[in-house]
């Protein structure tokens, strides 16, 4: 029960998360009926993955103070 309960706790920080992370990543949104290939979507990955690190650790700075 209790590791349910904290899959569910980082389960919402990362989308409390994600518009921030979403913004710093800074990627375009896809045009309608335009798909990426393999590698576009692993570079998308790849900056949102940074981005998050980034957001997550930016908030835990500014909760701590």
């Amino acid at each position: 029960m209790a590791e349910q309960s904290e899959q569910q706790r980082r389960y919402k920080e990362f989308m409390d998360l994600m518009p921030l992370t979403l913004n710093l990543a800074g990627l375009p949104v896809s045009e309608p009926g335009k798909y990426y290939n393999q590698e576009q979507i692993e570079t998308r990955l790849f900056a949102i993955r940074h981005a998050y690190k980034a957001s997550r650790g930016l908030v835990r700075e500014l909760v701590a103070k």
